[in-house]
Order: structure tokens, then C-alpha cells, then sequence
């Protein structure tokens, strides 16, 4: 028992120098990571105004069809749009287009279809049941043309997301804020603030993105008199795509204020039920 006891204390004497001898490459290790740390730490992107947001929001027609202008003009050249079809856009709480102007847009597009009576795919003019075709014949071309894969961006709203912590994300239950990807976008529109670095963005992780600033000042041109500014971009697109990731937000509110109103009457009969069942039960 006794030499236990004593070759424990030299383990551990032996355990003490080793840490102690040890130390200093440990706290540079540990200084080092806080740094990186704080370099690359995520920044909470500004929470925007959205006419979409709480329980009872709907999208903004307007703004969609300048953000769908701001994808046509500026994003599509390199990003797909592949879950969404022409069609799409006339549909109702969306961006409201016509039936000609959707036939029209369409028909702006080639889209290669076949094969032919010969075995040959063709290109031929879009039609509204078609999806958005992408700029690039596959994702290889993409990456040889541009350094790198631009993500899709039919869900791209509802894909990016960062942490809240408590006691916001107990709230959000009540609020049914669900807006940190539009407001990601915009604030990534917004984030090259560096003029000696284009490819630098405050809110981007690890503050260094592939794509450079897309959107400047008088880009893009509208014709409802909405001011033709960054910000203005960044929140029409960012609506835009919120909209491509949920289109069905707005019935999907309706349908959920009519359930909760349901419930409510439903558990208020219950329990009128209740008492005059159990009315004349003694209560002791």
C-alpha cells in the first residue's frame, strides 16, 4: 500500500511537469484559437422590416416583382432558380404576373428538350410549365466558368439560418419569426465594406465569400418610382426568394389562424361538456 501511494505521487509530480513544461504551448494553442475565433465569429445579420413576418403577414406583390427583377437582371447570370417554374409566378400570393406576361417571360428562355424523331435534343422556346433553366449546361461548367458552385437558389431563404438563444427563440414560437434567411441576404448584400477587398463580407462566415459585390446603385431599373439603391435591391430580392422557398406562406397562415380558432371553440364546448356531465357528481 505504501509504495502504491508513492508511485501515485510521482505519477502525478511527473504529470505536474509535463503540464507545467507543457503550459506555454497550450495557452499560445488556446490564444491562437480565440483569435481565429474572433476573426470568423458569425455576426448576427440586422433584423429587416418584412411585410411577410407574425402570424397574419403576406408577401408584398409589389416588391416581389422588383425582386424577381433584381434575380432576372443580376443573380440568374449565375445562379439556377431550379425548383420554380414560369407558371409559378402567376400563381396566387405570389408576384401576381398575367398569364400573357408569364407566356411571354417563357418565351424569352431556350430550354433543350427532346430527343427528336432522330435522337437529337434541340433547344426550343420556354413554356410556362418549364423551370427556370440555368445559365450553364451543368455544374462543371459552372465551376470551370466561375472559380466555384453558386447554390441554388429556390431555397436559399429558407436554408440559411443562424442561432437566436434563449430567451428569443421561445418568443419566436408566439411571433413565428422565421426571417433570419431574408435577413441574412441582405445583410450579405449589404456586407462588402471593404473598398480594398472584393471578395471581403462582414456577414459572410469566415468573412471571406467567392462572389463579389453584386449589386450597385442604379443596377437595376424600376419602373414603380421604388428607389434605386442597394438596400432597395437587397430586401425586393431577399423577398423574392423568400417567396421562392414558401410559396404557400400566406395559405399556410390562413389555414393555421383557422385551426387555432377552431381549437379554441373546440376546447371552450369541451369544457362546457365537462361541467354539465360531471354536474351532479358530489364534489367531494
Amino acid at each position: 500500500m505504501h509504495l502504491s501511494k508513492i508511485s501515485g505521487l510521482v505519477g502525478l509530480g511527473l504529470a505536474g511537469l509535463f503540464f507545467l513544461a507543457g503550459a506555454p504551448g497550450f495557452a499560445a494553442e488556446g490564444d491562437s484559437g480565440k483569435s481565429d475565433s474572433a476573426e470568423t465569429k458569425e455576426i448576427i445579420p440586422p433584423r429587416q422590416s418584412w411585410s411577410f413576418s407574425g402570424p397574419l403577414g403576406k408577401y408584398d406583390q409589389a416588391q416581389l416583382q422588383r425582386g424577381f427583377k433584381v434575380y432576372h437582371d443580376v443573380c440568374s447570370n449565375c445562379h439556377s432558380l431550379k425548383l420554380v417554374a414560369f407558371r409559378n409566378l402567376g400563381d396566387p400570393g405570389g408576384p401576381g404576373f398575367s398569364e400573357g406576361q408569364v407566356k411571354a417571360l417563357a418565351a424569352t428562355y431556350k430550354v433543350k428538350d427532346g430527343p427528336d424523331d432522330s435522337g437529337n435534343m434541340f433547344e426550343r422556346p420556354g413554356r410556362p410549365s418549364d423551370h427556370f433553366p440555368w445559365n450553364f449546361p451543368n455544374a462543371q461548367a459552372a465551376r470551370a466558368a466561375l472559380g466555384g458552385l453558386p447554390p441554388d437558389m429556390s431555397l436559399l431563404a429558407k436554408a440559411r439560418s443562424y442561432e437566436r438563444g434563449f430567451p428569443l427563440f421561445i418568443a419566436d414560437i408566439v411571433t413565428q419569426f422565421q426571417e433570419q434567411g431574408p435577413d441574412y441576404i441582405v445583410a450579405l448584400m449589404e456586407g462588402y465594406t471593404k473598398a480594398d477587398d472584393a471578395n471581403w463580407n462582414e456577414y459572410f462566415p469566415g468573412h471571406k465569400i467567392a462572389m463579389p459585390k453584386p449589386l450597385a446603385d442604379g443596377a437595376v431599373e424600376y419602373t414603380d418610382g421604388a428607389p434605386q439603391t442597394v438596400h432597395q435591391y437587397a430586401t425586393d430580392v431577399a423577398a423574392f426568394l423568400m417567396w421562392a422557398a414558401e410559396p404557400k406562406l400566406e395559405q399556410r397562415k390562413h389555414l393555421g389562424f383557422r385551426v387555432i380558432a377552431f381549437m379554441v371553440v373546440f376546447a371552450g364546448l369541451l369544457f362546457f361538456v365537462k361541467k354539465r356531465v360531471w354536474a351532479a357528481v358530489d364534489g367531494h
